[in-house]
This record gives C-alpha cells, structure tokens and sequence, in this order.
C-alpha cells in the first residue's frame, strides 16, 4: 500500500514513519502538514492509504475526510484524544489510534487497512463500450457481457445486480451511474430499485412486468412514461 503520513507535529510525523518502516508492503510516499496540503496532494497522487491527524490548524482530519467524500483513500486517525472516535467511525475510516501508538497496535490497524483495500481492488466496475457490450470486474478479471444478455438491473444497497439468462452479477456502483451509461433506448428505469431492457418484457400484469420468470414492480411515476414506450396496439 502506498501511504500517507499527515500530521502537523514533526515528532509525530517521525514516530509514525518509524512504524510504518516496520512493515512489509507499506510504502511511505510523503509526508504533509495540513489537511490542505493532504488535499491537493491527492488530487495528483495515487495514495490507497492515510494517516490521519485530526487536530490540525486551518482544516482537521476530520473535515479532511468529508471534503474527500468516496474520492478519499482507507483513512486510519491517528490523534492524542478518544474525544473524536463517534465521529470519525461514522466516517466508516479503518481504524482510530490513540498516540503514542504500540507497534502492535499499530500493525493491527494496517491489517484491516490492508483487507478494505484488498476488498476495494476487488470490487466488480461497469463499463460499456460501443453500446454493444458492457464489461465489468469480476475478482480482477475483466468480463464481457452483451448488452442483449441483460435482461434487468436491481439495485440493492451499495450494489447493482445486473441479471443475465441463468445468473447475476454485483457491481458495486449505483443504479444511476449504470443508467446513464447504458443505451437509453433499449433500457428504462420502472422503479427507483429497478432498470429493465424494454425488449425482454414478456408481459405486464397488475403493475408488475414479467421478464423470464422474473417479476419486477413498476412505480406509479414511471407508469406513464413507460407505457409510452411500449408498442401498443
């Protein structure tokens, strides 16, 4: 992993580097002494991992993070007060080390650092290209499906099942940014949890739309505009 030691405090930003060259496959690629320093740095550099202060003058670790959003790397903070750990949990960040920090528990914290971004790297994406494929990554290889394939697309919490004939696949994206990639018209959104190719549609019955086997609802809000679509006589 290629980390990031931020911290205003020059003692500490040494001591962390100290335990950072204890471990295997971490790589110290800089230190910064503001959050917004962090910030512009990372607009140019590919970091998968943060070592965060919180108590900063001008911007905290903390502020850091929600500026960052989705955009920020596995954070680990690292400050002298338990005052912050509600909040920075909430921020879903890896861990919350209390300085001065054992060796041991420091290795502890780059661990499960380690296995969210072995997750992260995992994680299938969506791609489409040409319109006549979409390829996503499955366990790191990259697979190519035909848009015909794809009968349905269901949402489901921080995941998008995409539905073939036999199987599905989770991609780990949301509905909308799978919409706006595949061609408008051949899918549709029926429903805030649902897209479905409109020419996989067997049959539609009390509200909902049956496509091999499959039953999906259709919202009253996009009633209107599907039947619209539908070639009927």
């Amino acid at each position: 992993m290629n980390c990031l030691i931020v911290d205003d405090n020059k003692m500490a930003r040494t001591a962390m580097k100290q335990l950072a060259s204890h471990v295997e496959q971490l790589h110290v690629l800089g230190e910064c002494t503001s959050a917004i320093e962090t910030y512009n740095l990372l607009q140019k550099e590919k970091i998968d991992l943060l070592l965060l202060d919180i108590e900063m003058p001008g911007m905290s670790g903390i502020e850091l993070t929600r500026n960052l959003g989705k955009k920020a790397p596995v954070i680990i903070f690292t400050t002298v007060k338990k005052d912050y750990a509600v909040e920075a949990f909430e921020l879903n960040v890896a861990d919350y080390l209390i300085k001065p920090v054992s060796p041991a528990r420091f290795i502890q914290a780059i661990e499960r650092a380690r296995e969210i971004c072995e997750t992260q790297s995992q994680q299938q994406e969506l791609q489409v290209s040409d319109n006549e494929f979409v390829f996503i990554r499955d366990n790191g290889v990259l697979k190519r499906i035909k848009i015909d394939e794809i009968l349905f697309l269901e949402a489901m919490g921080d995941y998008v099942k995409l539905h073939i004939p036999q199987k599905y696949y989770a991609i780990h994206t949301t509905l909308k940014a799978v919409e706006e990639k595949l061609p408008a018209g051949r899918f549709m959104r029926v429903h805030r949890s649902y897209i479905v190719a409109l020419d996989k549609i067997e049959a539609i019955e009390d509200g909902t739309i049956v496509i091999q086997k499959n039953a999906v609802p259709i919202a009253d809000a996009y009633r209107s505009a599907l039947n619209s679509r539908l070639n009927l006589l």
